[in-house]
């Protein structure tokens, strides 16, 4: 019988790194979390420590057979320093610990953040990167950095999401699920009819694991195989909900200023990445995953978003706590709960 396979997971505890970990196990990967707090599931063997801590990571890895690469600041952290030492500095340590440790695969979880707004649609692997916000930025120069680490012989492979969705998904979709629970309007900016794909956690963990296995480094971007414009996905969560709750359009202009406004005075939880790129379109053409991982997702947009919900509904009352990131938590609401009680 073979030695299982030893997988370090960055960022294991966070909310997308435990739903990885809980995969990889399950397909019988010998797991290690690697994070600054310690996984909800503490039968998991853990080392509590930070990818800004070049040394922690070296200790970590050694026999480390492959590693998933998912610690990171997010747009709602609103923090370019953060982004920078985080996303950036601790991806390069990721990649010279797994160099020094002689780790097989490393997987970096990318973001589609790194494409702003496309000029095209949908988006290959090779479209032009150009983010408009700090957070997309820090995202892009971590990817410059895995293709210096493939120059110098570390096999990285890069996977971009979409939108991730799933279950214990809050930040800023929990404001989305509170308004829809309590029968709210919930808006689009302009006609909401900007396609917009979305990636179930789940889905995106079967892609890393898939690409954790495959020699030789690439590049994949993963989504829904099955999506719609903004519109219609939140019709079909309101439909489901039945609570009441309606889609409701903004002027798009005058909506994005007033996020931009409130956002900057941390009066709303709104980062740039949510007034830019909101209301645009922005689709993933997930063929070369599909064909060269044998990768194919389960869930819709509609089926994501919806699962995500009855997730909320199921631990509304337990929700966020001591130790959690930000996608791990709800998102404060500030003034919104003022939007929330208009008679619209």
């Amino acid at each position: 019988m073979s030695a299982k396979r030893r997988t370090v997971i960055t960022g294991g505890a966070g909310y997308f790194g435990s739903v990885v970990a809980e995969r990889a196990r399950d397909q019988g990967h010998e797991v290690v979390v690697f994070d600054i707090n310690p996984p909800e599931d503490r039968s998991f063997e853990h080392v509590i420590g930070d990818v800004r801590d070049l040394d922690a990571l070296r200790a970590c890895f050694v026999g480390a057979d492959s590693v998933l690469h998912n610690v990171a600041q997010v747009p709602l952290a609103k923090d370019r320093e953060l982004f920078w030492s985080v996303n950036v500095v601790g991806t390069a340590n990721v990649l010279l610990a797994a160099r020094d440790a002689r780790v097989a695969k490393v997987v970096h979880t990318s973001s589609s953040a790194i494409f702003g707004i496309p000029e095209h649609n949908p988006v290959t692997e090779t479209s032009p990167a150009r983010p408009l916000e700090a957070y997309g930025k820090a995202k892009l120069e971590a990817e410059f950095l895995c293709a210096d680490a493939v120059a110098s012989g570390v096999d990285v492979t890069i996977v971009r999401p979409r939108t991730v969705l799933g279950h214990g998904r809050l930040g800023i979709m929990a404001i989305l699920f509170e308004f829809v629970a309590d029968g709210a309007p919930v808006f689009v900016l302009g006609s909401g009819d900007n396609t917009y794909q979305f990636v179930h956690a789940e889905d995106l963990a079967e892609a890393c694991l898939r690409a954790a296995a495959r020699p030789g480094p690439e590049t994949y971007n993963v989504g829904c195989r099955e999506f719609a414009t903004m519109r219609e996905t939140l019709q079909e969560l309101v439909d489901h909900a039945a609570t009441g709750s309606h889609v409701v359009s903004l002027p798009q202009r005058p909506a994005q200023l007033a996020m931009q406004v409130l956002g900057q005075s941390s009066l709303v939880p709104f980062a740039p990445y949510h007034w830019l790129l909101y209301g645009e379109s922005l689709w993933f053409d997930v063929s070369k995953a599909e064909r060269e991982l044998d990768w194919h997702p389960a869930h819709s947009n509609a089926s994501a978003v919806i699962d995500s919900y009855e997730w909320f509904l199921r631990n509304r009352s337990t929700l966020g706590g001591e130790g959690k990131s930000h996608h791990q938590s709800p998102a404060k609401l500030g003034l919104l709960k003022l939007v929330k009680r208009l008679p619209l």
